[in-house]
């Protein structure tokens, strides 16, 4: 895949999507036999280089209340993405977020990205909310 256009219309063709923004999608995953759902966003960034990335991030938990002691420890045990906070309304979350390079692209790896990302961030929010669903 060599640009967001490409990827746009592969996830839309496989996935529901809101967040039809220029650089920026949302895929919605359901899961656990839609009894839980995650939203996975999509981004293009640029690299200082001037390469191209496409992040997928996925939103886990308001950040208030949690440590961050247990959150590094989380993160240093992760295969898959790193934690991060970023905002939502003006409230800091933790997310979970990845970036992959455009040149390693293919749609396969636009599925996997979407979907180890969706099921680690539910799995993540999970342990955080007490079995809780909060998006």
């Amino acid at each position: 895949m060599q640009n967001f256009e490409q990827i746009r219309s592969h996830v839309q063709s496989r996935y529901r999507t809101t967040t039809h923004e220029p650089y920026v999608l949302c895929a919605e995953l359901s899961l656990d036999a839609g009894r839980r759902h995650q939203n996975v966003f999509l981004a293009e960034l640029e690299g200082d280089d001037g390469r191209r990335y496409l992040r997928a991030s996925t939103i886990i938990a308001p950040i208030t209340g949690i440590d961050a002691r247990r959150m590094l420890a989380l993160n240093w045990q992760s295969r898959v993405g790193w934690l991060a906070i970023g905002e939502l309304d003006g409230v800091p979350w933790l997310q979970l977020c990845e970036n992959r390079p455009y040149a390693s692209l293919d749609a396969a790896e636009v599925d996997r990205l979407v979907l180890e990302i969706g099921g680690q961030g539910d799995r993540l929010e999970r342990l955080l909310s007490a079995g809780g669903d909060l998006l």
